[in-house]
């Protein structure tokens, strides 16, 4: 467990097994996470700090197979842990460390620089620089936000219609194509922009709608007819760039996943993991996974509905805003085999430094 932070994990009782039986499960599955192969009883006996012979350990694997937390391979002789047995080991039996002074720093320097000014800066190189320290893929999400406008302008295209250029506080920019009634002379244009630039400038889609219904006075003093259908139009191509996109999501290194992958049906499960990533399947439920409960949050193989036919294993930290509202997930998606132990604090920390930016 990293001091200082709130991992959302359940502490299963540990009394259905003794201590022999957790040692030689103990050992399996850390094998298991180094290798990715079937252990064997005979190589598990090599291990044991107790001495125990071979038959002694198969009887052990034995017992574990039936309550659920191993199975075997195929014909193979080994074993390996099964999703239930993965949780357990990773709720009860394993030690979550915490990141070297040079990790935390790397976190800080990567993200904070190269997302400087910029939310998707902010969001991609956290998702890109996760992959990298992971080796697995970087993912991050971003929920819907009532952005505030920063600066809004109209430039003619052509006699009926012009563009509508609007830049948010955080950087982002959005062009949107409007119609104009005949006979639009180009000053107005000119009048509605500084109008909007004037009066709800650092304001939010909700809160500028609120001032225009206030303002309405002045709208129809400082603008003809023309000019207060264009102001309408500007904050309605507003509206429709902040919701055409509801959720944005990232992932970095995907061709991490392809590293070592042999056998038909993981590459079978990957093909489903890549397609659900394209088609950004569910992705209000991944949201609601990190609102589920405070830190850091891990689902294993079936336990992962989203991705429940790639067997993959995602672990996801909410990030929040100044208001500390969760407003996005990052996180970790992988194998089964993930370095739990080192990429929990790793997920928890990088969270904490998008919101210390966001704030």
């Amino acid at each position: 467990m990293v001091s200082g932070s709130k991992f959302s994990l359940e502490k299963p009782l540990l009394s259905t097994l003794d201590e022999r039986s957790r040692e030689v499960f103990r050992l399996l599955v850390e094998n298991y996470l180094e290798t990715g192969e079937p252990v064997g009883s005979r190589n598990l006996s090599k291990l044991l700090p107790m001495s125990l012979s071979a038959a002694s350990v198969r009887n052990v694997m034995s017992d574990l197979e039936q309550l659920g937390f191993l199975y075997s391979p195929h014909t193979s002789a080994g074993r390996l842990p099964t999703d239930i047995g993965l949780r357990f080991f990773v709720d009860g039996l394993m030690e979550f460390g915490d990141l070297t002074r040079e990790e935390r720093a790397r976190i800080d320097q990567e993200v904070t620089a190269s997302g400087r000014g910029s939310l998707d800066g902010i969001l991609t190189e956290a998702s890109q620089m996760l992959s990298g320290l992971s080796r697995g893929a970087g993912l991050v999400m971003a929920s819907k936000q009532d952005i505030a406008l920063k600066h809004i302008e109209f430039v003619r295209l052509e006699p009926t219609k012009a563009l509508v250029v609007l830049v948010s506080e955080d950087g982002a920019v959005e062009n949107r194509v409007i119609d104009l009634p005949a006979g639009m002379p180009a000053s107005a244009l000119t009048q509605a922009g500084n109008f909007l630039n004037a009066h709800i400038r650092g304001k939010t889609l909700s809160e500028a709608k609120t001032e225009l219904d206030r303002q309405k006075m002045f709208l129809k003093s400082e603008l003809d007819d023309l000019g207060q259908k264009l102001v309408k139009a500007g904050i309605a191509s507003w509206a429709g760039a902040q919701h055409s996109e509801p959720e944005r999501l990232i992932v970095r290194g995907r061709a991490n996943l392809l590293e070592n992958v042999s056998a038909q049906e993981d590459l079978e499960r990957l093909r489903h993991l890549f397609d659900d990533l394209e088609a950004k399947r569910d992705l209000v439920q991944l949201l609601g996974l990190a609102e589920d409960g405070d830190g850091v949050r891990i689902y294993i193989g079936s336990e992962n509905k989203l991705f429940s036919l790639s067997g993959s294993s995602l672990i996801v930290s909410p990030y929040r805003d100044s208001d500390q509202k969760i407003i996005g997930v990052v996180g970790v998606i992988g194998p089964t085999r993930l370095n739990y132990a080192r990429i929990v604090p790793m997920v928890d920390y990088t969270a904490s430094v998008i919101g210390k930016l966001l704030s």
